[in-house]
């Protein structure tokens, strides 16, 4: 793999477009199959033969200034670079020589602990009335004061379309342009980082959309034809150049864009068999071995609930999205039991305990309502309390349902929200909000993809049966491929006052996160945790640090039977009377 040139912010990559010096573009590409392949530089349409080389690679010298405009063709097919760093116009579109030196980084960033990690998830497009990087860059001192330390973005690879939500990319390595070019985002992280706030990208290496994916012309190799994904077909990446377009594209982003780390989006469907190591191993590794000159953070989507990749002595990913948390809290609060949820509603509450205990619930136990087949999980209490990244809220729970309501929508009593809230901010594990859930955003968030044609039909029937036999559900979807659905999901226009009341609250919270929690992660794990049930509708847990034990109550719905004897250092109710409240305290050495 090529090493990165911090000094200019450039990680020469084995695909597509590299400056070579002298007016002179280095193109490749990976087309085994190919009898002629060619780069074309479309302004005046010149040709430039590529030559064949070892392992399926081709490769051409082509002088041409930067900002030209080119495609590959190959065996007649005229396709976009897969690995364009910009485009033109759509995914349809030519690709553009985009010299990656041409922004000068004006700042030092030495990056942030893990520990000090709050993490705003946000969609680029949805957040601001512009939906462009520049928009976002504008609303980042807001998230500052509350305390927030990292924001997340949805991905930004080029998808079809100007509206989407990113996972249906096919240009894995383009800027999406209706965010802006790529200097607009490398100046968003800039002034992100400037104020302190660690910046994480969404990447999706498990699939490319429906949409403008050439690659499966171009190297049908790609692919693993034994085998689909819930999205499409399945990636090959036994391939030694396949998994160099994923490798090299985790440190592409982190090196020309100085991201502080990377969320691998489902990465259950990331299979190798037989490979050694493993692609996300070896990716880790990668990524591992290089001097940053500030920590890099990499976690990930797993819906096996494993615990290999997140060890802290094999030191390869850092974090991991424990939808388990989000499904006792959603079922705790909401009483829902359909689909996966069916396992979490049996004893929410009980869950909830296991969670604040030992970070994932499903640990390859037997469990009521479980679906058939073997045990999901593994034993999870020895990994850091750090390692969960817990959510309340999250784009996809969230967008999974038919008409995207968030949790004050329903939510049996509100109040339950603002508890969990604060258990969410206030445990040692890594929290995470969903943009606007900071201020009590009601606001729906649903799915939407700029597709037309019959795509947009398929996704709109497709999304309709997928809802057909939910109960309580009756009529339309929203249209999915609407921009009215898309304009329906912006955050911040219900009631200002409620609003600044929900941001006072998290605010508050998070004063108190970075004061006292912290610094009691600072000092070390002392020992397990513990949690236990206090009451019909309560729980109380500890978790001890080298420097004092962590201590939280909560009640949902009904007082504890025996109240915790602790005096509070925050307390949100009457933690021994009142049927919704929230204690913590910290016990000092």
């Amino acid at each position: 793999m090529s090493q990165q040139t911090p000094a200019t912010h450039h990680f020469r990559r084995r695909w597509g477009t590299e400056p070579a010096g002298e007016g002179l573009w280095r193109a490749r590409l990976w087309a085994p199959q190919a009898e002629v392949a060619e780069v074309i530089l479309t302004a005046g349409e010149t040709r430039h033969a590529m030559e064949r080389g070892d392992g399926g690679w081709w490769e051409a010298e082509v002088p041409a200034e930067t900002g030209s405009a080119y495609m590959f063709e190959v065996d007649g097919l005229r396709a976009p670079d897969p690995a364009s760093r910009q485009q033109s116009g759509d995914v349809h579109s030519p690709s553009i020589l985009h010299d990656p030196r041409g922004y000068e980084w004006r700042t030092e960033w030495e990056g942030r602990a893990w520990d000090e990690a709050v993490i705003y998830e946000f969609h680029v497009g949805a957040f601001t009335e512009e939906g462009t990087f520049a928009a976002a860059a504008r609303e980042l001192p807001k998230l500052e004061r509350l305390g927030i330390t990292a924001v997340e973005i949805m991905p930004v690879g080029q998808f079809p379309g100007t509206f989407g939500w990113g996972y249906d990319g096919v240009l894995s390595y383009a800027p999406h342009n209706a965010y802006g070019t790529p200097e607009d985002f490398k100046r968003f992280v800039e002034a992100a980082q400037g104020m302190g706030l660690m910046v994480l990208l969404d990447v999706v290496y498990n699939h490319f959309g429906p949409d403008g994916a050439y690659i499966h012309a171009l190297a049908p190799g790609f692919f693993d034809k034994d085998r689909q994904t819930p999205w499409g077909d399945a990636i090959d990446y036994r391939e030694p150049a396949v998994r160099s377009y994923f490798i090299e594209n985790a440190l592409y982003w982190l090196t020309e864009f100085r991201l502080d780390g990377l969320r691998l989006d489902a990465t259950d469907q990331i299979r190798d068999p037989g490979s050694d190591p493993e692609l996300m191993v070896e990716l880790a590794e990668e990524v591992r071995r290089r001097d940053w000159g500030r920590p890099i953070h990499l976690t990930t989507e797993d819906n096996r609930n494993i615990t290999r990749l997140h060890d802290p002595e094999a030191n390869l990913y850092t974090g991991e999205w424990n939808d388990d948390w989000h499904h006792a809290i959603h079922t705790l609060l909401t009483g829902e039991s359909e689909d996966y949820y069916a396992t979490y509603a049996v004893a929410p509450l009980d869950d909830l305990v296991i969670a604040l205990k030992d970070g994932y619930i499903e640990q390859g136990q037997t469990r009521e309502q479980a679906p058939a087949g073997p045990p999901r999980g593994e034993p999870s209490a020895h990994l850091p309390w750090s390692t969960f990244v817990n959510f309340n809220q999250n784009h996809d729970q969230t967008g999974n349902r038919a008409r995207g309501e968030r949790l004050l929508e329903l939510a049996d009593d509100p109040r339950a929200v603002e508890i969990a809230h604060c258990l969410l901010c206030l445990s040692p594990f890594t929290p995470m909000l969903w943009m606007g859930e900071e201020a009590g955003e009601r606001a729906p968030w649903l799915f939407f993809a700029d597709f037309t044609g019959d795509l947009a039909e398929g996704t709109r029937k497709g999304r309709q049966a997928e809802f057909a036999n939910f109960s309580g559900f009756t009529g339309q979807v929203p249209d999915p491929c609407s921009r009215e659905t898309f304009e329906a999901c912006r955050p911040f226009r219900g009631d200002p006052a409620e609003q600044d009341r929900w941001r006072g609250l998290t605010k508050e919270l998070l004063r108190l996160r970075s004061g006292v929690i912290v610094p009691l992660s600072r000092s070390g794990r002392s020992g397990s945790a513990s949690a236990s049930r206090t009451g019909p509708g309560s729980v109380a847990a500890e978790w001890p640090f080298r420097d004092g034990t962590l201590r939280v109550a909560a009640s949902f719905g009904a007082p504890p039977e025996s109240a915790p004897t602790f005096d509070p250092d925050f307390a949100r109710g009457d933690i021994a009377a009142d049927p919704y409240a929230f204690a913590m305290s910290v016990n000092r050495k």
